[in-house]
C-alpha cells in the first residue's frame, strides 16, 4: 500500500481516538483512506474533515487535552497554518501527533516531494522556546510503525510529535506489515494514565485547567525552565538513527527520509568503484543525533549531507562536527528527486577536492 494509506491503517490499529484533518496534496490519501475504512463503525474512532488546518490542530489540542490519542495530517503550507496551535500544545504540554507529508515551497510551491520543512519541524516552527519531537520515516513500513511510536512519545513527554515524511514516502507503494490491533482506552484508563487531563467535572474533583497562558513573568520563566529540563531529558534518551558501512568510510553521507534510500543506492555504486563511503540516517530529526555524528569525526574526514532542499540539516551536521571534518551539501530543489549517480558525482567532487 501507499505510505499515506499505511498511516491511516496504523492509526486505526493503534487505538487512535480521533483524526481531524484537511485534504492537501500529497497527503490526501490519509483522510480518504480513513473515510473509506469507516473506523467509527468498528473501533469508535472519530474521523472529521475540519473546515481548515487551523481548526484541525485546535481539535487535536482539545482532544489531547482530554487525554485522547488524537492526530492530524497535512502538507507543508498546511503545517504552516497549524504552527500556532502546535506552539500552544507545547506550552500547555498537551500530547498529539502531526503528520507532515512535505511538498516543495516556499509558499504554495509544488505538489512534488521536498524536504524543505526541516527547519519548520526541528526548530519548533511557532513562537516561543519549544521543540517538537520529529520522526523521519524512510519507508512505508516506518510510516506504519511510527504512528504508535509517535503516540508513545507524545504521552510519555506530554508534547506534540511530528512524523516528517515527504511526497515520495507518502505516495510510493511497498509491502508493509501492519501493527496488531490495540483497543482504545476506556475513560477509566484515561483518568488513571492521564491525571493531568481535563475530562470534566466529577463529584470528587474539579477539572484541570490546561493553558499556555501565564501573566506572571517569574512563573512563566519557571515554566519555561521546566520545559527545557524536559527537552534535555528527551535529548538524553530518545535519539534514534541507523548506520550503514561507516566503519572504514572515508566519507559518510548523512541523509533522512526518501533521499536516504537514494543514498543507499549511491553507496552501493560508489563502493563498486572503490570509494569507501558510509551512510548515517537520522531517524529522530529532533532530538538530532549530534553526539553520534561527532563521534565519527575520530576516523571520518568527510561528510556529505544529502537533502531535497537548499541545505537545512547541514547546519546541524556542521554543529555536530564542530570543524573536525569537512562538510559539504548536495541537494535538489522545487520537488526534484535526485538519482543515485548524482550523489556519487557529488562524492567524487568532494573527495577530489581533498586529494
Amino acid at each position: 500500500m501507499k505510505g499515506n494509506e499505511a498511516i491511516a491503517h496504523a492509526a486505526i490499529r493503534c487505538g487512535t481516538d480521533g483524526f481531524f484533518g484537511y485534504p492537501i496534496t500529497p497527503q490526501s490519501e490519509i483522510i480518504e483512506t480513513l473515510s473509506e475504512l469507516k473506523p467509527w463503525e468498528t473501533t469508535g474512532m472519530v474521523v472529521l474533515q475540519a473546515e481548515s488546518e487551523v481548526a484541525s490542530i485546535n481539535m487535536v489540542y482539545g482532544g489531547g487535552g482530554a487525554g485522547k490519542r488524537v492526530m492530524t495530517s497535512s502538507s507543508s503550507p498546511g503545517i504552516s497554518l497549524m504552527q500556532e496551535g502546535i506552539s500552544y500544545m507545547a506550552g500547555a504540554e498537551i500530547p498529539g501527533v502531526i503528520v507532515n507529508v512535505q511538498r516543495g515551497g516556499p509558499g504554495l510551491g509544488t505538489i512534488q516531494p521536498s524536504q524543505s520543512d526541516y527547519f519548520q519541524a526541528t526548530r519548533g516552527g511557532g513562537n516561543g522556546d519549544y521543540y517538537t519531537l520529529v520522526l523521519a520515516p524512510y519507508s512505508v513500513q516506518e510510516m506504519a510503525d511510527f504512528v504508535d511510536l509517535a503516540f508513545t512519545l507524545a504521552f510519555r513527554y506530554r508534547n506534540p510529535v511530528m512524523i516528517l515524511a515527504d511526497g515520495v514516502i507518502g505516495q510510493m507503494m511497498e509491502r508493509v506489515v501492519l501493527p496488531p490491533y490495540k483497543p482504545r482506552r476506556t475513560e477509566e484508563e484515561i483518568r488513571k494514565e492521564c491525571p493531568w487531563a481535563t475530562i470534566g467535572r466529577t463529584p470528587d474533583r474539579q477539572p484541570n485547567i490546561l493553558t499556555s497562558l501565564e501573566l506572571k513573568p517569574e512563573v512563566m520563566e519557571q515554566r519555561n525552565l521546566d520545559l527545557q529540563r524536559k527537552y534535555q531529558q528527551i535529548r538524553d534518551t530518545e535519539v534514534r538513527y541507523e548506520t550503514t558501512q561507516i566503519e572504514d568510510a572515508d566519507c559518510v553521507i548523512v541523509a533522512f527520509g526518501s533521499i536516504a534510500r537514494v543514498a543507499e543506492k549511491a553507496l552501493e555504486l560508489a563502493r563498486e568503484e572503490g570509494i569507501k563511503v558510509g551512510l548515517f540516517r537520522p531517524i529522530t530529526l529532533w532530538p538530532f543525533p549530534e553526539k553520534e555524528i561527532a563521534a565519527l569525526t575520530t576516523h571520518v574526514p568527510n561528510f556529505l549531507v544529502a537533502e531535497i532542499n537548499a541545505g537545512q540539516m547541514i547546519e546541524d551536521v556542521k554543529l555536530a562536527v564542530n570543524g573536525k571534518a569537512e562538510v559539504t551539501h548536495f541537494g535538489r530543489l522545487g520537488g526534484m528527486v535526485p538519482d543515485p549517480e548524482e550523489i556519487v558525482q557529488a562524492l567524487k567532487q568532494q573527495l577530489k577536492g581533498k586529494a
